[in-house]
């Protein structure tokens, strides 16, 4: 049985709790007495890991960046609306087709009319010639103490005046040396008493995806702007020609950059700004930056000559896919397949012969087209090599001198979708495995497609009606029977698939096709 007694708290009692609430109240207003704070874990401290400042980068390499204007006594190649100029072998981007991967890329590459400081009227040439106007703006950066400086071929192409600003926002006047519209690079130089501070170029074999890089440039007309990144990969083509190894730089970068410089953390050139992949037409933290590797010796030939000689090798090439390889016996897909060799070229006059592989040069593996286009173009004209070739199966090998690339010429890699409404029907074959009714051609030359059906390999691999078929394993046809000889001759030989040469009005490719079914 409880009773009230026992519900009483005793004197005692009563006074140790007060006495505890008063302790309490004593902590809570004025801290705790020394003896019971020592008592207590420390409050939570995170020692951070040292983050590394781009600064010191940044106050070295920035007096070697310039912005570039240019102005024209001519209308420029392409405007596309906001005044910036461009140059795709000689092509504007209002002449290239929609589809093209250029036309992407760069048709929100430059500053807008909004964007520009204001100029002021045009001013007349220094020979008095008709008035010059703004046409472009972009980047560069100095090389040498005495004045020589780099941007892109884009920025001054069909320039008629070149002005450089410095960080300081000095103006100089600069004249231009040399262009080179195939890899996006030209050199300007400015005459003037004073040392530029300039910057130099990386060692291309220590460059690594993951590397930290620093893009410094004139975006927007806004002048020196400094971003930063990572180089996201290497060895990018993104169509613009057959030199295409571009890195791939996760930096902003945006109209204006043109030119600029990105450099690593050491203060040297690792690539120069060209491209952006951009659906707004702003940063999406893809761009892309022509190697130093590239940039150094094209650069200095430039400044030599004033232009670039590169080696040629004057055949018309396309890549080997797994198909072609089994199609010819080749144990991998890689090399450069010979579509057809230049009349007068020195792949010609040496024996090069249509459907030969490519596979070395110098002994130096050839993996795909646009290898051997920059192989063949760093080698000096004049230079004796030696190609490896594949042939009828066997290996072969053929001593040439290498040719001087003319201006005109474009050796790439070509992937053709050709088409032709024209068919002349005669005496239709059918060659159902192949999913093709062939003709005899006209002129005698191969067999004309006649029909391709829609949902046979060769419809998959992008035969029309109207095309020829010239040879098949790299022997000429002019009849069906011609075809099913080469083709049974194949299966003989364990094949599962025939290389064909396709002729249409752009020129010829090779497709390989099953030959196994049935």
């Amino acid at each position: 049985m409880i009773t009230t007694k026992s519900l009483r708290p005793s004197l005692k009692t009563v006074l140790k709790a007060s006495t505890v609430a008063g302790l309490a109240a004593v902590m809570l207003t004025s801290g705790l007495p020394a003896s019971i704070s020592q008592s207590f874990a420390e409050a939570v401290k995170v020692e951070a890991p040292s983050v590394p400042s781009f600064a010191n980068v940044v106050d070295a390499v920035s007096p070697a960046v310039v912005s570039v204007r240019v102005q024209s006594r001519a209308n420029p190649v392409s405007e596309d609306g906001n005044g910036f100029t461009f140059d795709f072998g000689g092509r504007g981007l209002d002449e290239l087709p929609d589809d093209h991967p250029l036309k992407r890329f760069f048709k929100e590459f430059g500053p807008r009319d909004g964007d520009r400081a204001e100029r002021g009227p045009g001013r007349r040439g220094p020979h008095g010639e008709g008035r010059l106007r703004p046409t472009s703006q972009g980047s560069g950066f100095f090389i040498s103490e005495d004045g020589y400086l780099v941007t892109n071929n884009h920025v001054v192409s069909d320039g008629s005046a070149f002005t450089v600003i410095l960080n300081d926002g000095t103006e100089l006047d600069a004249k231009l040396i040399g262009k080179d519209s195939r890899t996006d690079l030209a050199v300007l130089k400015v005459d003037d008493k004073r040392k530029f501070t300039y910057v130099a170029w990386a060692d291309d074999a220590k460059v690594r995806v993951g590397d930290w890089v620093v893009a410094v440039g004139n975006p927007f007309g806004l002048g020196g702007t400094v971003t930063s990144g990572i180089i996201s990969a290497r060895g990018r083509d993104i169509g613009s020609g057959p030199y295409d190894d571009y890195l791939q730089v996760d930096a902003a970068v945006n109209r204006g950059n043109s030119g600029g410089p990105t450099f690593n953390l050491s203060g040297e050139v690792v690539g120069i700004n060209t491209a952006i992949f951009s659906p707004s037409g702003g940063n999406v933290g893809i761009a892309f930056a022509i190697p130093a590797a590239v940039a150094k010796d094209v650069v200095a030939d430039l400044i030599k000559d004033g232009s670039v000689s590169r080696g040629w090798l004057g055949v018309q090439i396309q890549p080997v896919t797994k198909d072609i390889a089994e199609s010819l016996g080749l144990a991998e897909a890689s090399g450069a397949l010979v579509v057809e060799p230049q009349a007068g070229s020195p792949g010609e006059k040496a024996g090069i012969k249509k459907g030969d592989v490519v596979t070395a040069l110098n002994g130096d593996t050839v993996k795909d087209p646009r290898d051997l286009a920059r192989k063949v173009a760093a080698i000096r004209p004049g230079t004796t090599v030696d190609l490896s070739l594949w042939r009828n199966g066997k290996s072969e090998s053929v001593k040439l001198e290498i040719g001087t690339l003319p201006k005109d010429d474009k050796e790439a890699a070509k992937s053709q979708d050709n088409q032709s409404e024209e068919s002349q029907p005669s005496s239709e074959q059918a060659l159902a495995d192949l999913g093709v009714t062939v003709v005899p051609s006209d002129d005698g030359k191969g067999v004309t497609i006649a029909s391709v059906d829609e949902d046979s390999d060769a419809s998959d691999r992008g035969l029309k009606a109207g095309e020829k078929i010239v040879s098949v394993n790299n022997q000429e046809v002019k009849s069906a029977d011609d075809i099913l000889k080469v083709i049974n001759a194949a299966k003989k030989d364990g094949r599962s698939k025939a290389l064909f040469q396709i002729e249409a009005e752009n020129g010829s490719r090779f497709v390989a096709l099953p030959i196994d079914q049935g």
